[in-house]
């Protein structure tokens, strides 16, 4: 039998109806012969952890930078707790875990140093040139930036990545719903940075765990620990809590968009495109999520040493792009080379994104002198 047809029989016994069945994708742009033992997913999986891209990951601010201490999320840890989660939703939905892994480890790649303080920079930068956002900017690496490959530009993946992809990109626009697996990474994402970023700041010291507990999210489920584990001393607590933080919106995700899709009963991958969001949570932990973010927009996004840090990062940004501005000839000759297509502006924020936090302070030291 064909490995394709195995395939096909597998998913045919183990997804859902409204899964993204692999025999189903559109292909890609640049076609390619069919890989005698992996599906078209995996390959796509398989292209994006191999990338220059994912690997830069594990040197870029999630929220807190490397100097800071060793505990916390790099871009790339939260990559793959992202991915861990939204396979755990995949797999209770019966949805394309494949997909949904390629999705996941592609979600972040776009993300240039230094987190959020970098991306509100580049995007300062091109203001007069369609701006930047990291969702897009992952659709570039993956089309374009990323040259591993003789015969085509970019990663060449599949039609179905690439529209996930771009759904995040265009969140908020009127037009058709993502598939399944697109909403899921989307909803893991959430989950991982809301119990994550929190989980973090307390071991960073930012905020206490006492603060935390008043947030009702945190405080509902400290309670449900504290009446199984009566005796946790402080760190353990925290662990327990983050954990039970984690299960408890998944759970509360897996039961909400059951019953979502058990009222509109989509018979394909195409009919989930026409309805909307399926893959959310309840209200009432949507409302307990909305407050948590505001705690930690305001406690820990916000923190002195938090926007310490960042009004560094962004001169380091911002004086780099403009000494390239003034000498392009410093640019690298691949990426000198290629402002004629792309425009000098588009070039330079592409060659800045790219970067990892600590060659970005290493070039801001050859370039422009001492430190950010």
């Amino acid at each position: 039998m064909l490995p394709l047809e195995t395939i096909a029989q597998r998913e045919a016994l183990l997804l859902a109806p409204y899964a993204m069945h692999t025999a189903a994708s559109a292909g890609r742009r640049y076609p390619e012969p069919v890989h005698p033992y992996r599906g078209a997913f995996q390959r796509d999986r398989d292209r994006i952890v191999h990338s220059s891209a994912f690997r830069r990951l594990s040197h870029k601010t999630q929220v807190f930078t490397g100097d800071l201490g060793d505990y916390h999320r790099t871009r790339l840890t939260h990559t793959l707790e992202v991915a861990s989660i939204a396979r755990t939703l995949g797999r209770a939905l019966r949805l394309n875990e494949d997909l949904i892994e390629a999705l996941a480890l592609a979600h972040d790649i776009g993300h240039p140093p230094f987190g959020h303080a970098g991306e509100d920079t580049l995007h300062e930068c091109l203001h007069d040139a369609g701006g930047f956002s990291h969702n897009r900017q992952a659709l570039r690496i993956c089309e374009l930036l990323e040259t591993r490959y003789p015969e085509f530009p970019g990663l060449n993946l599949s039609v179905e990545v690439l529209s996930g992809q771009q759904s995040r990109a265009e969140k908020g626009s009127a037009g058709a719903s993502p598939l399944l697996e697109a909403q899921v990474v989307d909803a893991a994402d959430s989950v991982a940075y809301d119990a994550h970023d929190a989980d973090d700041a307390l071991q960073l010291g930012l905020v206490t765990l006492e603060e935390l507990i008043e947030v009702p999210l945190w405080r509902s489920a400290a309670d449900r620990i504290r009446r199984r584990f009566a005796d946790l001393e402080t760190e353990a607590l925290r662990r327990a809590v983050v954990h039970e933080l984690i299960d408890s919106q998944v759970s509360d995700l897996l039961t909400a968009t059951s019953a979502r899709l058990n009222k509109e009963v989509p018979a394909t991958a195409e009919a989930v495109r026409a309805l909307p969001t399926l893959v959310a949570p309840s209200p009432s932990l949507a409302a307990q999520k909305i407050e948590l973010e505001r705690f930690l927009y305001a406690k820990v996004y916000r923190h002195p040493m938090v926007l310490a840090t960042r009004t560094r990062a962004q001169l380091c940004l911002r004086e780099m792009f403009e000494r390239f501005m003034a000498q392009p000839a410093l640019l690298p000759e691949n990426f000198a080379a290629r402002a004629a297509s792309a425009g000098l502006p588009r070039t330079i924020v592409d060659y800045l994104a790219g970067m990892t936090d600590r060659f970005a302070l290493k070039e801001h030291r050859r370039l422009c002198g001492g430190d950010a």
